[in-house]
């Protein structure tokens, strides 16, 4: 990347923009209500059952003007989902502030792994074994969205859960590829721990984004 695009990559003037869809939101919280993706490019947390991979080189997706990404943004919804990859390896300031400032209403999901930039209405907070999330996400985040792929998932799940603040909801969702396995276990474990509420990829249900 040229020096002066990667300055204003850095600001967050410009966002490796991967993708951008106007759909349903199909998990957690906010399930069945309309919703505006912007997807950034780049992470390096690497979780290999990861569906978007070809979100990890940012290099690949090219440098947008984040003034465009908001003017698109604009035109098809009030509630704007910033995802990823990994949104915050980016600093989100400008991002939010312009969409804050459209009436947006700015949910974020993310891993927590990097320093939490940005104005945001919601954050939804999936954890990774990998890389851990900084104590400031743990204590912002409005919903805690653990995946479970193996039985080790929800004692990950349960040490999380103490990190987070007293008001955030929990969530278990199965890995897509798993879960034909996972789901019963699922049922199961909200059952013995009504703390916990099951959260489903509904969109791969629906067939949409």
């Amino acid at each position: 990347m040229k020096k002066e695009l990667q300055l204003l990559v850095n600001k967050g003037q410009m966002l490796p923009l991967m993708e951008e869809f106007y759909t349903i939101q199909g998990e957690g919280y906010h399930k069945g209500t309309a919703a505006y993706f912007v997807r950034i490019g780049g992470c390096d947390v690497g979780c290999h059952w990861c569906d978007v991979k070809e979100s990890w080189n940012a290099n690949i997706h090219p440098p947008t003007e984040t003034s465009k990404i908001v003017e698109n943004a604009k035109k098809y919804s009030d509630t704007i989902v910033v995802t990823g990859g990994e949104p915050l390896t980016w600093d989100m300031t400008v991002l939010t502030t312009q969409l804050k400032a459209e009436g947006m209403q700015v949910h974020i999901e993310t891993s927590g792994a990097y320093k939490l930039t940005g104005v945001w209405d919601w954050i939804c907070l999936s954890p990774k074994k990998l890389k851990l999330p900084t104590q400031e996400v743990y204590e912002k985040a409005d919903e805690l969205k653990m995946i479970i792929y193996n039985k080790d998932d929800f004692r990950f799940a349960e040490e999380q859960a103490t990190k987070v603040n007293k008001d955030c909801i929990l969530y278990l969702q199965p890995e897509w590829s798993k879960r034909d396995k996972v789901v019963p276990e699922i049922v199961d474990y909200v059952m013995s721990n009504p703390k916990w509420k099951v959260s489903l990829q509904t969109h791969k249900y629906l067939n949409i984004p």
